[in-house]
């Protein structure tokens, strides 16, 4: 429990906080990093085989490269699920889009994509919105057992939301998804981001145990420690199927963006339900992080949309005339159109890249 003075706040971090930074923003290097060193082993392999994996090829398999981007990816995964058990969530999620900032920057000098001058500004608020987070984060509560998490699991506020969350998703599923989920991108997106705030819960659940685990107080003897696993495989496995339905249906320019603000507001909310982050903050903390988390979300969705604004010229005829509430609803057709166009330009731009 934070006190009342300037801890609470936030202008000093304790030594776990300080860790789960760390390990986050190792994180978002790896991944994004991962995304660059994996495409460059999609176009080796693509200009090997003559087969890119976007219509079938599997070629990238045996490409050395692109299994040094996955294990990078991998990594960086892991240091995120590990920054989960020393840090909260209201903290540690936003700091994700850093990875976007990597993959753009690399992206530029490697691949070649340009980052174009509003391109930069999104990775300036992103880097301002993430400072004011950390600097206002909420301290990271004292835990001693898996059970202590397993009593703010069982809470009333946190079943009410468990519940909400199941019965959306349901509802998602069965009854929207066959009849619109092809056409609006918000349904798979919706179902991806509500299962993942559930997710992310119980992975700082399970990374909690293990940490105390490996502290020398055995948590693995508790059947809620395994609970949480399990609730972890299907949150994940579900968010996983969802998420690649939305990005074979719709264009990436649109789901990420939007994956992106609905995951990170969701998985903050549920915290700040689960572990009441702000319960020892002052007004003016929570009022900083929330306009930090904002800048975040901005800056994110400027990276996204003008990266691919900018990549595709034909972008620009489809995506200028429309509003945002009309864009988010371009059916598949139109957006696959695109993503055609897309790879046809990249496979020129590939084979003469790949030359060399």
């Amino acid at each position: 429990m934070g006190g009342g003075g300037e801890g609470a706040s936030g202008p000093e971090l304790s030594t776990d906080n300080v860790k789960g930074i760390v390990l986050a923003l190792l994180s978002s290097g790896f991944i994004g990093a991962s995304f660059i060193i994996k495409k460059k082993g999609l176009r080796r392999a693509a200009v090997a085989s003559g087969v890119r994996a976007g219509v079938g090829g599997y070629s990238y398999l045996m490409e050395p490269l692109w299994w040094v981007g996955m294990i990078t990816m991998i990594v960086g995964e892991v240091a995120n699920f590990v920054a989960y058990a020393f840090a909260p969530a209201v903290l540690v999620t936003p700091l994700g889009a850093l990875s976007i900032i990597v993959s753009a920057v690399l992206a530029h000098f490697i691949l070649n994509e340009r980052l174009h001058a509003l391109g930069v500004l999104g990775c300036v608020m992103c880097i301002a919105g993430s400072v004011v987070i950390v600097i206002h984060a909420p301290q990271e509560q004292e835990i001693t057992s898996v059970r202590e998490i397993w009593n703010m699991a069982t809470q009333p506020a946190f079943l009410l939301y468990v519940a909400s969350v199941i019965v959306i998703v349901f509802v998602l599923v069965f009854y929207f998804s066959p009849l619109y989920g092809q056409s609006n991108v918000l349904i798979y997106t919706a179902i991806c981001s509500l299962m993942g705030s559930l997710s992310v819960m119980s992975v700082k659940a399970l990374g909690t145990s293990l940490k105390l685990t490996f502290e020398g107080t055995n948590q693995l003897i508790y059947p809620e420690t395994w609970f949480f696993m399990l609730v972890v495989a299907t949150c994940v496995l579900t968010q996983m199927n969802y998420l690649n339905k939305a990005l074979d249906t719709f264009n990436t320019a649109i789901v990420s963006p939007i994956y992106y603000v609905m995951f990170t507001t969701l998985t903050i909310l549920a915290s700040v339900i689960m572990f009441k982050d702000w319960s020892g903050q002052s007004p003016g903390s929570i009022i900083s992080e929330i306009c930090g988390l904002i800048v975040v979300l901005s800056g994110t969705i400027l990276l996204h949309v003008t990266k691919d604004y900018e990549r595709i010229p034909q972008a620009r005829s489809v995506y200028a005339p429309l509003s945002p509430s009309l864009t988010t609803r371009l059916n598949g057709e139109l957006l696959k159109h695109v993503e055609d166009e897309r790879t046809m330009d990249e496979e020129k731009a590939l084979r003469r890249q790949e030359m060399y």
